[in-house]
């Protein structure tokens, strides 16, 4: 080697960025300002992305048209034709006739369940009441709810008063009373007028 060779310059200390008066001071976590004077390619990096981004999507896109457009033309084929021989269509399987219900013998009226038995009225208060018998005629064990109205002479409703039961068996009866509200003449009458049977 030869020692003609000139020595390597000294190094030269690099400039540090001062901060313009009056701006804010920098936080130490951001990253160093770049120094000025120095030519910025950020934007030239972003538009490089961007723009192959958008060629490689186009690209993509071109692709799966291409592809559904071939599966639809196979799709849209006739199917090819078969050398079987031509079959009959199917029979049709009988339908079965439905068969009518049995036809049930309704059930008695409700009201045939229920006889007054007394009708009297109250010494003391004048108050009418009827005793009544209610015998289940259902074939099902039911509550009834019977209302009965009191009539004067002339058969004008006075009062009327309600007697219930719950769960009578069939072929049961029990003695209820129908209460009456309000004092009423001698003589006053005793009829039932209405009768529901609810089945348990």
């Amino acid at each position: 080697m030869s020692d003609n060779l000139p020595p390597p310059p000294p190094e030269q200390p690099q400039p540090e960025y001062q901060v313009p008066v009056g701006a804010p001071q920098p936080s130490p976590w951001a990253a160093p300002a770049p120094p000025p004077g120095k030519p910025q390619r950020t934007g030239l990096i972003v538009s490089l992305a961007v723009g192959g981004g958008l060629v490689v999507a186009g690209a993509l896109v071109a692709l799966v048209y291409s592809l559904m457009d071939s599966v639809s033309d196979s799709i849209a084929l006739p199917p090819a034709r078969s050398d079987a021989p031509f079959s009959d269509p199917y029979e049709e399987e009988p339908v079965e006739e439905e068969l009518e219900p049995e036809a049930v013998a309704p059930e008695p009226a409700a009201e045939g369940d229920v006889t007054i038995t007394k009708c009297v009225r109250d010494s003391l208060i004048g108050w009418q009441h009827a005793d009544l018998t209610i015998v289940n005629g259902s074939g099902s064990p039911a509550g009834y709810i019977v209302f009965v109205e009191f009539l004067d002479a002339k058969g004008a409703v006075l009062t009327d008063g309600i007697a219930t039961t719950d769960d009578l068996a069939p072929g049961a009866s029990v003695k209820v009373k129908a209460q009456g509200v309000g004092e009423v003449p001698t003589g006053t009458k005793c009829r039932v007028k209405q009768v529901t049977r609810d089945p348990m």
